[in-house]
């Protein structure tokens, strides 16, 4: 140490410049901690929302005081706050689902804390659900059969009730089947006939002998349908409102009746699987407010498995050319400038290219080519899966381009030149030693895309989603894939809970529920992808001197 140096307790001393930018990297960390934080809360919020909106919730009988009349209500308490009045004075409010749409005209009711006498929990209180109107909140009373009339005093009538519920179940799978399969492949045969009766490709005494064989197997299972449903019309669930109204039930729209306030922790469990079941494997109902979201989750999944089968492929092939081939200068600087810039667009405007491009214009070609019998009503020129399909993947492109050509840079000069040096060509170069090693990266790209591509929903909304679209675009009829069926999405069913339901307050827990599925679906996705890219990593890891 030279003499009259500063002391100093590090082998490395700190230089003023250095000291004076602690502070901005600090300051970087701070933010980045603030984002990941804000990002978890959301997370967790969404996740506790979306579970409670399972949970089996006690239901509670409240009198209520208002301008000297005495009201029962019987529901459960799904919010609380707090309102001043014109005084000034604080008002505690709960909001109470009380169900029972068809009597009430409206499930939910705001209760001033100080109007409520007395909360009880009476054990006969049942939450039944029911394919219209919503859950019911009643006393039960007695199940009518058949074979008579059957009390809650009774010692049958919860077995009798779960019996009535399955039978109920089974009844609706098979009318679903005869009308939703049989009679509609049926009435797809006579379509086809008609269309080829025009054409003149098929003789019109020949069709019109087919189609009186379609006609006799179309009344058949109308019979069939006819009788099952005479199977369940002489039951019903009889039950009491907390006002002393009666209900009554059809078993046919009869779907479920949990005793919330006799059940003990583990039957309470068990219903929370159920109702997650049913709303994993369940086709919506009463305005998306009611039921499942299966076809929206196939849906999703299989826009963004296409999405993906037509975005990598052409966006590898374009990377390829601009790194490996393309002579570097001005012109393809341009180009990675405007695919950049690409990726900045609104997703609205590839909503509307898609639109004019492959729906009016490719969309219309093919059905001047291939289905003009069917002309003027459209067949593939109109939204469809396949168009969202091919709209997203312009849409992610340039995420897949730009981490590809990143990708290929990585790839060390000496695997290249070694591979040059044992007598490859260029092309035998790249696909056999650079596009292995590219792969990981090449995965990260469509990642990213798919991520980004099953959250979009504006573009979609012109393309090809709907609100409701009882077919799915992959079943088990003839040809079995239908690219050209409009689809259900994950975000648009959260638009439309929480912008266009006529119930806004039920909507609420499907908002949460299925913005909490989105998640899973889309991390799932990407975790499928990350272990893909992992493993092609070990297996293709190489290194340079």
């Amino acid at each position: 140490m030279q003499p009259g140096s500063p002391k100093t307790d590090t082998p490395f001393a700190t230089t003023g410049r250095s000291r004076r930018g602690e502070p901005w990297v600090w300051l970087t960390a701070a933010g980045l901690t603030l984002g990941v934080a804000m990002a978890l809360g959301l997370f967790l919020l969404i996740l506790v929302k979306g579970a409670w909106s399972f949970w089996p919730r006690r239901i509670d009988l409240m009198e209520v005081s208002k301008n000297g009349v005495i009201e029962k209500v019987a529901g459960y308490v799904t919010q609380e706050s707090e309102r001043r009045d014109a005084e000034g004075v604080l008002h505690k409010e709960i909001q109470v689902f009380r169900g029972n749409r068809d009597l009430s005209g409206e499930a939910f009711k705001f209760i001033d804390r100080a109007d409520i006498l007395k909360t009880s929990r009476p054990e006969s209180l049942l939450l039944v659900e029911r394919l219209e109107y919503g859950p019911a909140i009643v006393h039960g009373v007695a199940l009518v059969t058949p074979n008579g009339r059957i009390d809650v005093s009774s010692p049958d009538f919860d077995k009798t009730l779960r019996q009535s519920l399955a039978d109920g179940a089974k009844t609706r799978g098979q009318l679903l089947r005869i009308e939703r399969k049989q009679i509609g492949a049926i009435s797809r045969e006579m379509e086809a006939l008609s269309r080829a009766e025009r054409s003149g490709t098929v003789a019109a005494q020949t069709a019109a002998a087919r189609n009186a064989e379609l006609q006799k197997e179309f009344e058949v299972l109308q019979a069939e349908a006819a009788k099952l449903r005479a199977g369940l019309a002489g039951s019903s669930f009889i039950g009491m409102t907390a006002d002393g109204r009666e209900v009554n039930i059809p078993a046919e729209k009869l779907l479920g009746a949990f005793p919330a306030n006799r059940a003990g922790f583990g039957e309470r469990l068990a219903e929370m699987g159920h109702r997650i079941w049913k709303f994993l494997s369940e086709d919506p109902r009463e305005a998306n407010t009611e039921g499942g979201v299966f076809p929206a989750i196939f849906g999703t999944v299989v826009m963004t498995l296409v999405m993906s089968l037509f975005v990598t492929p052409f966006g590898v092939i374009c990377a390829i050319y601009l790194r490996e081939y393309a002579k570097q200068g001005h012109l393809v600087r341009i180009v990675r400038i405007s695919v950049n810039n690409l990726a900045g667009v609104p997703s609205i405007v590839f909503g509307v290219f898609g639109l004019a491009f492959f729906v009016y214009y490719v969309g219309s070609g093919i059905d001047q080519a291939l289905f003009a019998d069917k002309l003027p009503t459209p067949t593939y020129g109109t939204p469809g899966i396949l168009w969202a399909s091919l709209t997203l993947a312009l849409l992610t492109l340039p995420v897949v381009i730009v981490a590809t050509e990143e990708a290929l840079s990585a790839v060390p000069r000496g695997v290249r030149e070694a591979a040059l040096a044992c007598g490859a060509s260029k092309w035998q170069t790249i696909q056999r030693v650079v596009l292995p090693a590219s792969l990981p990266g090449i995965l990260t790209g469509v990642i990213l895309a798919m991520a980004r591509g099953a959250g979009e929903v504006a573009p979609l909304m012109l393309v090809g989603v709907v609100k409701l679209a009882p077919s799915l675009p992959i079943d088990g009829i003839a040809p079995f894939i239908h690219p050209e069926r409009k689809f259900m999405h994950l975000g648009f069913h959260i638009y439309d809970l929480g912008f266009q339901s006529p119930d806004a307050e039920a909507a609420k827990p499907m908002v949460y529920a299925t913005a909490l599925l989105l998640i899973i679906v889309v991390v799932t996705l990407n975790l499928t992808a990350i272990l893909i890219r992992n493993r092609l990593k070990k297996r293709f890891a190489v290194s340079s001197f």
